[in-house]
């Protein structure tokens, strides 16, 4: 804490302790800036025998700002195809401090001990905060030029976007994304002076106010080739899309390259203004039932799921299904 004298005397004697402008309590305790009000109070009888109360001199703290910032990367490697470009894994940035504070980031990935490196990493921040990238909508991160700003206990997150080579399917590569104080980091105690939110210094927390994680790209060199078409069948034996018509769906998926993908599920929703015709879907021309547990196939008036299971290279699946039109 900075301003202010402490007096002990003062403190000792029925002390009475007021926030002035408080905020609610975060990870790291009271709001950097907030002003700790302190009075004392003396009683005593005079001679007449009357009570008699004097207050102290009013003592007034600001809370310094903690410095504290945390960084946890996803439980999971990210499957990533190989020789492809823009593959994206994500970390959560957290604010641990009790103050606003900018935080700035950087990416490693050439750490050694795994079997490829990415290239041209780029970090991008999840600007419409829905967990999605979308390199049209989320801001590509510049040190320095838009840093993300968090409030205590805030959050921001955080994707890492590169370019995978050609590789072995299953090779792995780390990355680690690391995040600072912008005012700064150093041992824990260190202070700046002056230079925390609300005037107060900045002291530097338990983390160092510099935090990291790693993540895992782990290359699929197993390619999907996936194309859904429609043939229509009216009432009248036509090929119209009328009212009474039905529409056979077929999904079929290709997969080429090399290695094998895990539990390989297709998946459809019925369109609006059809329903869907029970007992209709097949999968590699076999019948499945609808209901769930039996057989790969669970399907109803909302859509549809086949659960193909592990697919290898050079092996393809169709899944069908019918609606009729309203």
């Amino acid at each position: 804490m900075s301003g202010g004298r402490w007096k002990r005397g003062a403190l000792l004697t029925g002390c009475s302790l007021l926030a002035a402008g408080t905020d609610a309590a975060r990870a790291a305790g009271t709001r950097a800036g907030t002003v700790i009000v302190n009075t004392a109070t003396a009683t005593y009888d005079d001679p007449t025998g009357d009570p008699r109360t004097v207050p102290s001199n009013v003592v007034e703290l600001r809370v310094d700002e903690l410095l504290d910032v945390a960084v946890s990367g996803p439980a999971a490697d990210r499957t990533a195809n190989a020789g492809a470009p823009n593959q994206v894994t994500s970390f959560i940035v957290t604010n641990a401090g009790n103050g606003a504070e900018a935080v700035r980031l950087s990416v490693e990935a050439a750490l050694g001990g795994d079997d490829f490196n990415p290239t041209n990493v780029r970090i991008y921040l999840d600007s419409d905060k829905d967990g999605l990238f979308d390199a049209n909508v989320d801001q590509l991160y510049t040190v320095g030029a838009n840093d993300p700003l968090l409030t205590p206990d805030g959050q921001q997150r955080v994707f890492v976007v590169a370019d995978m080579p050609a590789g072995t399917d299953g090779a792995r590569a780390q990355i680690r994304l690391t995040g600072q104080a912008a005012t700064g980091t150093g041992a824990p105690g260190d202070s700046f002076a002056g230079r925390g939110e609300g005037g107060g210094d900045a002291v530097v927390g338990s983390t160092g106010a510099d935090a990291d994680d790693d993540a895992f790209y782990a290359l699929s060199a197993a390619v999907v080739d996936f194309e859904k078409t429609a043939t229509v069948k009216d009432p009248f034996n036509g090929s119209e899309a009328v009212p009474g018509a039905v529409i056979t769906y077929s999904l079929k998926a290709s997969v080429s390259g090399s290695g094998t993908l895990r539990n390989f599920r297709i998946t459809d929703v019925i369109p609006t203004d059809t329903k869907y015709e029970a007992g209709s879907v097949t999968l590699n021309g076999a019948k499945l039932t609808d209901a769930a547990g039996d057989d790969a196939g669970t399907a109803g008036a909302s859509g549809i799921a086949v659960q193909v299971g592990d697919v290898s290279a050079g092996a393809s699946n169709t899944v069908t299904f019918q609606v009729v039109i309203d």
